[in-house]
């Protein structure tokens, strides 16, 4: 049985970002900071070096008591023992994911529309990606931003919970939570700050906003 997620501030790794600190040194900082999840992707780097990484990463998630997911790479993901892994539209279908990481790892599947999102849940995921919801400069090969709406559409949609990614910042996650979200999945926002432990605090603050705002607003029938 896997353990109920918490996806409040879903933290995804960039060594272009981070540089010229590690890694390591901002996962260290985002965790200090209360992040819920890491995320290993660095679509750049060699396997052995994602090995390598991985396996330090969990030298500090592992002890925090968060998980760590790897970013399409399945075989990284099993090599290392990580949590789970993640996939995109574009990587290895989520049904084989699911079948070769086992019923007890964690699978994050990318999800843009309703169709994919219903698709990735009989697939057995155990979270969506749901976006670009702003716009991102981070992944260059994503779709025209889905907005709010799209978001919400997709996260009333299915019964796995849904986390926005795209554009994401302390300023505006509390509407991506407000609109069904249960947390918010960044880059730029934390490994591209000056103090990443401060930027994970003021997300926490704006997805605990966004749920007290969900929490007051009944949808019309």
């Amino acid at each position: 049985m896997r353990r109920k997620l918490d996806l409040s501030v879903y933290v995804i790794t960039s060594a272009a970002l981070a540089s010229p600190r590690s890694v390591l040194g901002v996962v260290r900082a985002a965790l200090r900071g209360g992040a819920t999840v890491v995320q290993l992707r660095e679509k750049k780097t060699s396997t052995q070096r994602l090995i390598e990484l991985g396996q330090a990463l969990l030298q500090v998630t592992r002890p925090a008591g968060v998980p760590l997911i790897v970013n399409d790479r399945v075989d990284v993901a099993l090599a290392v023992n990580a949590d789970g892994v993640h996939v995109g539209q574009e990587d290895m279908p989520a049904a084989l994911a699911r079948r070769l990481i086992g019923p007890d790892k964690i699978l994050g599947v990318s999800a843009e529309t309703v169709e994919q999102a219903l698709m990735a849940q009989r697939d057995g995921a155990d979270y969506l990606g749901v976006g670009d919801v702003y716009g991102t400069t981070t992944k260059p090969d994503a779709g025209p931003p889905i907005g709010l709406e799209g978001l919400r559409r997709v996260a009333q949609a299915v019964h796995i919970p849904v986390v926005g990614i795209g554009g994401i910042t302390p300023d505006n996650a509390a509407d991506v939570v407000a609109h069904g979200a249960e947390g918010v999945a960044v880059i730029s926002a934390v490994f591209g700050a000056p103090d990443p432990e401060e930027a994970v605090r003021r997300l926490r603050e704006a997805v605990a906003q966004g749920r007290r705002r969900r929490a007051g607003h009944h949808e019309p029938a």
